[in-house]
Formats: C-alpha cells, sequence, structure tokens
C-alpha cells in the first residue's frame, strides 16, 4: 500500500487555481520528486500535505492518515523542511533539536543517542554547542534535515533542499538524503527546480500550472524526448526555423537564444544540415535527452528562476490579511 495517497487534489486562491487536480501515490521508502518552476504548484502541494493549508477540493492521505480529518497523526508521521530557514539562530545545534523534541514528544530516554546519530550523519557533530547564526548555509540544511528526522517520521518533505546553495554543497546535501533513506527506510518527497537534482529521485512528477503533465523514472521520462538534440545559434532563428522545417520536415523549439531539433542519428544528420543552411547558424551542439528536454517537449518553454514562488504568494496573502 502507498505511504502517500493524493486524489484530485485542488487548492485556490480567489480566482488563481494553485494546484489543479493532482493525482499520484508514492511507495515507501522511495524518493519522489515534484519537479517545476517557481509557481507550479509545487510549494502549494506540500503545504496542503503537511496539514498547512487546507484543500480547496480533493482528498489525500499520509501513513493512513486523512490530512484533513486527522491533522494531528499526520504531522506526528512527518518531517518538513521548507525553503525558508525555520532554525532559530541564536540557539546552539543542540538546542534546536532539543526544541523540536519537546515539541514532538520525543522519548527523553531515546534523545540523546538519536540526535548524536543525526549530528553525526549530517557531520556536525563538533559544531554541537556553536550557535546557528554562525553556521554556513550548507550546514543550516543539513541541520533542518536532522531535526526534520529526529521523531522518526514516515515521510521527510524537503522544499527545494539546496536552493541557494552552491554545486559542491548541493552534492553533499544528496548524498545525505540518499543515505538516511537507505539507513532508516524513510520516504522523501522533495520538490525542485533544478534538472540535476530531479536525477536522484525514483520517480518524479512533471507539474506546470498547477497540473501534473508527467509522472515516471528520470529514465523513462528522457524516452519521451527519445531522439538526440541539436542545438543551433544564428543571427535569425526564426528563418532559420522555417527553412530546416521546410527541407527537412524538422519542427524546432526556439528557447534562450537557441533553436532545439530533435532527431535520429544526429551526427548523420548535421553534415547535411549545414550544408543546406550552413551559411545561417552560428555555432551547433549535439547532446543527449535530458530533463531539461523532457520539460521543454511537455511544456514549451524551459524552466526558469523566475515568477513569484506558491510561497511569496502565501506571504503576501498573510500580510493583506493582518493590514
Amino acid at each position: 500500500m502507498p505511504i502517500i495517497v493524493v486524489e484530485d487534489l485542488v487548492k485556490k486562491f480567489k480566482d488563481l487555481t494553485a494546484v489543479n487536480k493532482v493525482n499520484f501515490t508514492v511507495e515507501k521508502g522511495e524518493i519522489f520528486g515534484f519537479l517545476g518552476p517557481n509557481g507550479a504548484g509545487k510549494s502549494t502541494t506540500i503545504q496542503m500535505m503537511a496539514t498547512l493549508l487546507k484543500p480547496t477540493a480533493g482528498r489525500a492521505s499520509i501513513d493512513g492518515h486523512d490530512i484533513v480529518r486527522e491533522q494531528f497523526a499526520v504531522r506526528q508521521s512527518i518531517g518538513v523542511m521548507f525553503q525558508d530557514p525555520s532554525l532559530d539562530g541564536n540557539l546552539t545545534a543542540m538546542e534546536n533539536l532539543d526544541f523540536h523534541a519537546r515539541l514532538y514528544n520525543v522519548d527523553p530516554k531515546v534523545l540523546p543517542d538519536r540526535r548524536r546519530e543525526l549530528l553525526a550523519m549530517v557531520e556536525l557533530t563538533d559544531r554541537t554547542r556553536d550557535l546557528v547564526k554562525t553556521f554556513s548555509g550548507g550546514m543550516k540544511r543539513r541541520l533542518e534535515i536532522a531535526r526534520g528526522l529526529l521523531h522518526h517520521p514516515a515521510v521527510l518533505f524537503l522544499d527545494e533542499p539546496t536552493v541557494g546553495l552552491d554545486p559542491q554543497t548541493r552534492n553533499h546535501i544528496w548524498t545525505y538524503i540518499r543515505a538516511l533513506r537507505d539507513s532508516v527506510g524513510v520516504t522523501v518527497f522533495m520538490t525542485t527546480h533544478y534538472m540535476d537534482e530531479a536525477e536522484n529521485c525514483d520517480r518524479i512528477a512533471v507539474i506546470d500550472h498547477g497540473e501534473i503533465v508527467a509522472l515516471d523514472t528520470p529514465a523513462a521520462l528522457k524516452r519521451l524526448v527519445g531522439r538526440e538534440i541539436v542545438q543551433l545559434t544564428g543571427k535569425n532563428l526564426d528563418q532559420l526555423a522555417r527553412d530546416i522545417e521546410e527541407r527537412f520536415g524538422i519542427k524546432g523549439n526556439r528557447f534562450d537564444g537557441r533553436l532545439q531539433l530533435e532527431t535520429e542519428q544526429a551526427e548523420a544528420f548535421i553534415p547535411r544540415l549545414l550544408g543546406e543552411v550552413g551559411a545561417a547558424v552560428d555555432s551547433v551542439n549535439l547532446h543527449k535527452p535530458t530533463l531539461d528536454d523532457v520539460f521543454l517537449k511537455l511544456t514549451g518553454r524551459a524552466i526558469r528562476e523566475e515568477g513569484a514562488s506558491a510561497g511569496d504568494f502565501m506571504r503576501t496573502v498573510m500580510r493583506r490579511r493582518m493590514h
């Protein structure tokens, strides 16, 4: 039986439908990812599953508990790391964990061992008694992961867990996430707009404008593109696209100053292409399909980090309510 079940989940904010009839399941022990740009509905979905937002329609359950009718049981079953930092910088690493332990009624008899194990797992043992405000961004994210696991949740939600971190720190964070899944058996549900990060997931749901447009393993999603990718740059991409479609019957997608073509046996195709339209081409690049290509194929555009996130939207709503 899946540990997460979501059926026709909807969330509306007045005239805005942030999440629109989302359906998916997550198996126990799986690393499941939501991949999409900011504002796609990723954070809003997590906030509903974490009982912070009430769904407009539909239902969802976590570890057998309904997110509306059994909120307390759901909260006991999950750990959450949101995009915005939530540690107290004026407390030490140990004090932050102890405060969380009190909130979740962690047995004082098991707390010392559990705390020690988690701090060792995220390599913060030597910083246990240091104030969190002295930590780097990566250290804070690692401590938040340890805190989220302190009460042994069945599901750990990670909302953009590595946003703002350098590539090396991001890789280290993922080393910890995979290790905790393998050692503790926790189910990990994460959101990201980093394509390389999504490769760490067992399965990925591609979400755009509040709707899931594809759901499968990374390898299976890349097979949706199937063919090899040829990217071209030139001074007049619109005319270049028309010429290529007319001469080769291949329709290209234009984005980010490039024209992208899908074709079989690209290495043999490129010389033919340049022989016909080479004068209009400034550069040519060949690569295998990636998740970037999958998102482009499914939505007609590339993922961008622009636009308001669901968290930004919620903060705006709360500010309005306070005035």
